[in-house]
């Protein structure tokens, strides 16, 4: 059986309201509700200022990372959002995300990640499994 190790949601988020991306201060509280909202387990949290404006970040999870850079002067977000666990998980905390940012386009791709493992694995939890 095939299956994937870890899924991947990739987006870039367009018209989003520069107040709220400009400043890392603004925006990390989104990030943090999204981890919680996917159920996602938080390990540590770093974010960067950029001068004048701009923000990036990365939420350190058991299941893998949360990550983001902004770009006021576009409106443009940019997501990474990866687990390693339930991809349920991922997709509830990019739906927070777009719901709190409000984008006006959203260009994602959605990965399944390490698919060439190829060695039996025992499955203790099969509602994680990405089958191909």
């Amino acid at each position: 059986m095939a299956v994937a190790v870890g899924f991947q949601i990739l987006a870039d988020l367009y018209g989003v309201d520069p107040d709220i991306i400009s400043k890392a201060d603004s925006i990390y509280p989104i990030i943090e509700d999204a981890v919680r909202a996917g159920n996602l387990t938080r390990i540590s949290s770093d974010y960067y200022q950029f001068q004048p404006a701009g923000a990036s970040g990365v939420v350190l999870l058991a299941e893998s990372h949360l990550s983001f850079h902004t770009w006021p002067e576009y409106g443009l977000v940019t997501l990474d959002v990866y687990t390693c666990g339930d991809p349920k998980g991922a997709e509830t905390a990019f739906d927070y995300l777009v719901e709190h940012l409000s984008p006006d386009k959203i260009d994602c791709k959605r990965l399944r990640r390490g698919t060439s493992v190829t060695e039996e694995v025992k499955v203790e939890k099969p509602e994680h499994l990405i089958i191909q």
